[in-house]
């Protein structure tokens, strides 16, 4: 098949690029698996967006400082200006975002934010109202259990990929290729990620010599419940703290104030390492602690958090429950410009957690990732439309993956990479565990292993190089001697 352009990723960032792109261009929407098992479905806390003219020098400094100033500040200003224009545009097609009682939308604050300036849906769930109004207002194909395992590249250009489609291999040809694929969550052994993301098509840019930027700034939830048997843990959102939510010891002592001046406010880097140490050095579990609110209001605001721990056992917010940090989001990604174009590479866009435009720097500020995927989906697809197409016979693509399925240790390995990811790549590194790391990726990839884990040990590895050539720590990346 033959599309003016193929979306890799049904998240916000790709349905997002499909509502903006004609009617009566052919596009093919393509995700791994059902449509909904994605990061922005699980998205709770909100999505930023500049309140006014006024606002977008505050918090392009917000986003800036959080960043560690490893940020491209032309990115950030763009993040932010557009977001007058991308949230205007949602909310006139239709979308509800929570409002007060006289319908005005309400706005929360969260970590590093010096105002409020966050938009939200569904209390707690605006990631799964958002990604359910961007599914119904698609208006092009959807193609779900389509594994995207190589890009066709030939002489700077892309033409398309190969996958497997409901488990046959098939070869889908564009005019342009946006990759909206996600991050890299299911390399790591505790992480908050869908299922689904597990970093192949970073893994296949690496085998293409496609440059990555920015790998080891890996950001890690601080707010996470991890005593559950399943892969992905359980986020207890930024807005919770941003709120009013404590975080206690055992005793009920707030001891991030040991750490830093803001204590529950301080950026999710701060606040991760902060919670480690301790457990590392107590011994003892922290606790997110609700009872400052009153129970009506807490379960109107936070109904989906309300209602899953309810299962667990837990009645909030009388309850405090314990907590870890966990992985979170890939602050690097597939480098590219700002209109999403990978240099050098003709027909090819990433955008949204795959890419690195430099917008996060060396550290997310919180809910700035749905306002990142809107906004560079829009700029990618103002590029696409905007450009002359050239017509090109398209090059046979005849290579075989004779070992695009499973392997019989692949699980052992899979789990191996994801202790050693944790361990040794997570919140705190060491150069000897840097090395550690590369030597077991290295061994591994050198086993008979699938393409899809081959794929994932070629991320792993460019994470760990990156971590490796960073001598001094800078935001996410925390390295001691």
């Amino acid at each position: 098949m033959k599309y003016d352009a193929l979306i890799i990723g049904a998240g916000i960032a790709g349905l997002y690029s499909a509502m903006n792109l004609p009617e009566n261009k052919k596009v093919l929407v393509v995700c791994k698996d059902i449509p909904w098992e994605c990061n922005t479905f699980y998205a709770q806390g909100g999505m930023v967006t500049a309140l006014n003219e006024d606002d977008i020098p505050v918090h392009v400094e917000d986003t800036m400082i959080a960043g560690a100033n490893h940020n491209k500040r032309e990115a950030v200003e763009i993040l932010s200006r557009t977001s007058l224009e991308t949230t205007k545009d949602i909310i006139s097609r239709g979308m509800e975002f929570d409002k007060d009682e006289n319908g005005e939308i309400l706005f929360t604050k969260e970590a590093a934010h010096s105002a409020e300036r966050i938009v939200h849906a569904g209390g707690d769930a605006t990631g799964r109202y958002m990604h359910y109004f961007f599914m119904v207002q698609n208006r092009h194909k959807l193609q779900r259990n389509t594994l995207v395992y190589d890009l066709l590249i030939e002489d700077g250009r892309c033409y398309g990929v190969k996958a497997l489609v409901n488990y046959k291999h098939e070869t889908i040809y564009a005019d342009d290729v946006i990759i909206a694929s996600g991050g890299v969550g299911s390399l790591y052994e505790f992480n908050t990620n869908s299922r689904t993301v597990s970093a192949d098509i970073h893994g296949i840019c690496v085998e293409k010599g496609i440059a990555l930027r920015d790998m080891e700034m890996m950001q890690f939830h601080p707010t996470v419940f991890v005593k559950t048997p399943f892969a992905r843990k359980l986020l207890l959102t930024e807005a919770l703290r941003g709120e009013g939510a404590w975080v206690v010891d055992k005793n009920g002592r707030r001891f991030l104030f040991d750490y830093d001046s803001r204590g529950e406010l301080a950026s999710r880097d701060i606040v991760s390492r902060a919670i480690f140490d301790h457990k590392k050095k107590t011994g003892e579990d922290a606790y997110l602690d609700f009872s400052m609110f009153e129970e009506k209001w807490f379960s109107q605001r936070f109904p989906n958090i309300t209602r899953t721990f309810d299962a667990l056992g837990y009645k909030f917010p009388k309850d405090r429950v314990p907590i870890s940090p966990a992985f979170h989001y890939a602050v690097g990604g597939i480098k590219c410009d700002l209109d999403g174009c990978v240099e050098g590479i003709d027909g090819l866009y990433v955008i949204g957690e795959a890419s690195s435009t430099g917008v996060h720097g060396a550290n997310r500020l919180a809910s700035n990732s749905l306002l990142e995927g809107v906004v560079f989906a829009k700029r990618a697809v103002e590029h696409i439309l905007g450009k002359e197409q050239e017509k090109r016979k398209i090059p046979i693509f005849d290579k075989e993956y004779k070992n695009i399925i499973h392997h019989e240790k692949d699980k052992v390995y899979k789990r191996r990479l994801r202790k050693i990811m944790w361990e040794d790549m997570g919140i705190i590194r060491t150069k000897k565990g840097l090395l550690k790391a590369k030597n077991i990726i290295y061994d591994m990839k050198n086993r008979d292993i699938g393409r899809l884990l081959e794929l994932r040990l070629n991320t792993a590895s460019a994470i760990v190089e990156g971590a490796l050539k960073r001598k001094e720590s800078l935001g996410t990346h925390y390295i001691e001697s």
